[in-house]
């Protein structure tokens, strides 16, 4: 029947189903090519469920039917930018700009797109502006305590990530890398600390499980170290450095052979490089509805 898939999809939607209302809502799209609310509910569907490559040809149209929706634009830069389209994301912030100057959110997506591109120090000055313009905006103090650092300018790091722990207490990100900032001061005990924090919250990252195993080597507590080491590997197989700090605790344990494996491994891989602030960033909030 038509105009039964339009319905289905837009109840799907309304009840936060995004994943299932796509299918409907591609019949609907084929059903009135001319209509262009499927082909915009698809494409925020899409923005909701991570699928951001996908989502971009489709709120790129909405936008150029809505150029001032703001909203909209902001989900098409942020779906630009989780889709390493930069220039794309770019071009998106520069449109926002022109309608409200001091969009904390537009800066944030400029300074990431350009850390991306290699820009650090020009991601620096985005997140500056997004910070002047919006100080409790979330994770615009994390954001531009990971860029400086990357920069090797830890204590103003550390004033950053203080700054977003006042607004996010218990903020994961921002705890691992104050306590990564401890382990490089030798501060064991605030590093321990830091870290037992950012372990106990949902979905520990990479960079918080190797932290972790690497202030459990240095109080000689080799199995705890060992297994959080691996999970770290888990997590992350092509980066050397937890292989590396693996071997050295195997070897103390006297497991020599799984030591040389390991250390074998670092020698077939590359240096690693730090990851750029698209990767620490959360993804953004489901838009609201057209």
């Amino acid at each position: 029947m038509p105009g039964v898939a339009m319905d289905l999809s837009l109840a799907l939607f309304k009840e936060g189903h995004l994943a299932e209302a796509i299918a409907p809502l591609k019949e609907a799209a084929k059903e009135t090519p001319s209509d262009p609310r499927a082909k915009l509910l698809l494409g925020m569907c899409y923005y909701g469920t991570g699928q951001y490559a996908a989502a971009v040809p489709f709120l790129r149209a909405g936008v150029e039917l809505s150029p001032s929706n703001l909203e909209l634009r902001l989900a098409l830069a942020q779906s630009c930018l989780w889709a390493a389209e930069y220039s794309c994301a770019l071009d998106e912030y520069q449109a926002i700009l022109k309608q409200d100057p001091n969009s904390a959110q537009a800066d944030m997506i400029a300074g990431q797109a350009l850390d991306a591109k290699g820009d650090t120090s020009g991601a620096v000055a985005q997140f500056r502006a997004a910070e002047s313009a919006a100080p409790n905006t979330p994770d615009v103090h994390f954001g531009l305590g990971y860029l400086l650092w990357k920069q090797g300018q830890l204590p103003e790091a550390t004033r950053e990530f203080q700054a977003e722990l006042t607004l996010e207490p218990n903020h994961p990100l921002a705890l691992t890398y104050l306590g990564d900032i401890a382990i490089k001061n030798n501060d064991w005990v605030t590093a321990r600390a830091d870290l037992q924090r950012a372990m106990a919250q949902p979905g520990a990252s990479r960079q918080t499980v190797l932290d972790m195993a690497i202030v459990d080597a240095q109080d000689k507590q080799y199995p705890q170290a060992e297994a959080e080491f691996k999970h770290a590997i888990s997590m992350d197989p092509a980066n050397p450095d937890a292989h590396w700090r693996l071997a050295h605790v195997l070897m103390t344990m006297g497991k020599r052979d799984e030591a040389n494996a390991e250390l074998a491994k670092v020698r077939q891989l590359h240096e690693s490089k730090d990851e750029r602030l698209v990767q620490q960033m959360s993804h953004p909030p489901m838009p609201a509805q057209p």
